[in-house]
């Protein structure tokens, strides 16, 4: 995976960080451009503005193991573990990067305290969590793509969302958690649907 090249956000680890995870635990370390589960970067406050290095310790990575044990049965039955592992770790590196709180979309989040993140953000980190998952060797049907775009001027403003491929098929599916707030199960839906200006029903 290629990363934007963007200055770190270099944040000091406190106790609720520690608890959770860990933060730059080594001191200061280059962009990380081959993520791994314990040393890889995520992005907040709007287009990755602001970016960390973090890591999960392995009990935390156990947790995302187990929603994909035993293996799914189905290309179906694989994105939905796929939906329920990125929202466990939107939770997990919440408290390291002060998401918490962060809302659905974009307007909902400009009222709201704490880091936000916008579908730049969004996409990225599922893209990275996606990338992990991947590595594990804990997908059997699909493949983890570069992201993709709709929208601009002329057919609104654009948005961007994660993509995986079911390799059977060859579909694209959007993987995307910007409708939703922090920790909850993004969106999956076939990449020409989303394209369409899919919104969940209860989007504004």
């Amino acid at each position: 995976m290629i990363w934007p090249s963007l200055p770190l956000l270099w944040l000091l680890t406190s106790a609720a960080a520690n608890a959770a995870g860990f933060l730059d635990r080594d001191g200061i370390k280059p962009w990380v451009d081959q993520p791994k589960v314990d040393n890889f970067a995520l992005c907040f406050n709007h287009s990755c503005k602001e970016t960390a290095v973090v890591g999960l310790r392995p009990a935390q990575w156990a947790q995302v193991e187990r929603l994909f044990k035993p293996p799914a049965a189905s290309a179906e039955a694989e994105r939905a573990r796929i939906g329920q592992a990125i929202a466990l770790l939107e939770r997990l590196v919440a408290p390291l990067i002060g998401t918490q709180n962060d809302k659905a979309m974009n307007f909902q989040g400009s009222l709201a305290q704490g880091n936000q993140q916008d579908c730049i953000d969004e996409s990225t980190n599922t893209s990275t969590f996606l990338n992990l998952i991947q590595q594990q060797g804990l997908l059997r049907f699909h493949r983890l793509q570069a992201t993709s775009t709709r929208g601009w001027f002329i057919m609104g403003m654009p948005h961007t969302t994660a993509v995986i491929r079911e390799t059977r098929s060859g579909i694209d599916y959007a993987v995307d958690s910007w409708f939703h707030d922090n920790g909850k199960p993004p969106e999956i839906l076939p990449v020409s649907q989303w394209r369409k200006g899919w919104h969940p029903a209860e989007s504004p």
